[in-house]
């Protein structure tokens, strides 16, 4: 059962710019396996580790010209636990909502509005970040994690495994285990993708670039094409696919240091 304490104060139309105090303070409770998912448009994501058995999300609002009232704060309770999503004005006939999955409409019309969230996650709760302009951080995780952006750089760290995308931005991520089932994907245009994995992982690898370089501290047989901008082939025993995107950055796998 979900227990939940929302508590929405309001925000000033003429606060200065760097005003950041607290808009939106929320706490509740999900099964460990389920998941608490972040949606925002503008703004950055910060994710973190907490202790306890309590998830804990607050979020500052600020903008340039437009109202920060205009923004609202939706929490809706779901199967699978629980998202949060910034949802923005509509002006175009069609409301935005808040739906799980990142498959709610949420345009923000110009709105400049910025919604900077910081988030502390208990173990073995999930973890799913998503943003449009602006950063996403989730570190010191303990379950499986997912993190996207569009113009902004994801660091992800958790105990168990993830992935991330991003198309302006760079990814790196540190994962704990390499036992995850079927795929996991890293994508970006504009940046690099560093991935750090620990000892004697078993994958499929296949990685490609347009402009960038990539190593491996892994030995890897290689599988079908390879040469400088394309990394393709098995680490260990194979089985597992980790897939490496990017068209303007360098690609990395790393040994846990």
């Amino acid at each position: 059962m979900l227990v939940v304490t929302a508590l929405l104060a309001a925000a000033s139309a003429t606060a200065p710019l760097q005003d950041q105090r607290e808009d939106f303070q929320w706490r509740g409770r999900v099964a460990a396996g389920k998941t608490l998912e972040i949606v925002g448009i503008n703004g950055s994501i910060d994710a973190r580790g907490g202790s306890g058995t309590e998830i804990t999300v607050s979020a500052a609002k600020g903008a340039r010209r437009s109202d920060p009232e205009e923004v609202t704060i939706e929490v809706v309770e779901h199967s699978e636990g629980v998202t949060i999503c910034a949802v923005y004005p509509s002006r175009r006939g069609r409301e935005n909502e808040c739906r799980a999955g990142g498959k709610g409409r949420n345009d923000n019309n110009n709105n400049d509005t910025w919604v900077n969230w910081t988030v502390r996650v208990p173990e073995g709760v999930r973890f799913a970040g998503r943003a449009v302009n602006g950063d996403v951080t989730a570190q010191g995780l303990t379950a499986p994690a997912e993190a996207r952006s569009v113009n902004g750089s994801i660091t992800l760290e958790t105990t168990s495994w993830g992935e991330a995308s991003t198309v302006n931005g760079s990814i790196e991520a540190r994962l704990g285990r390499a036992s995850w089932n079927g795929d996991l994907e890293f994508s970006t245009v504009n940046g690099g993708i560093t991935i750090d994995l620990p000892d004697s992982p078993d994958l499929e690898v296949d990685a490609s670039s347009v402009n960038g370089s990539m190593n491996t501290d892994f030995p890897l047989t290689i599988r079908g094409r390879w040469g400088p901008r394309r990394m393709s082939g098995t680490i260990g025993q194979g089985g597992r696919s980790l897939s490496l995107t990017s068209v303007n950055g360098n690609m990395s796998l790393r040994r846990h240091r």
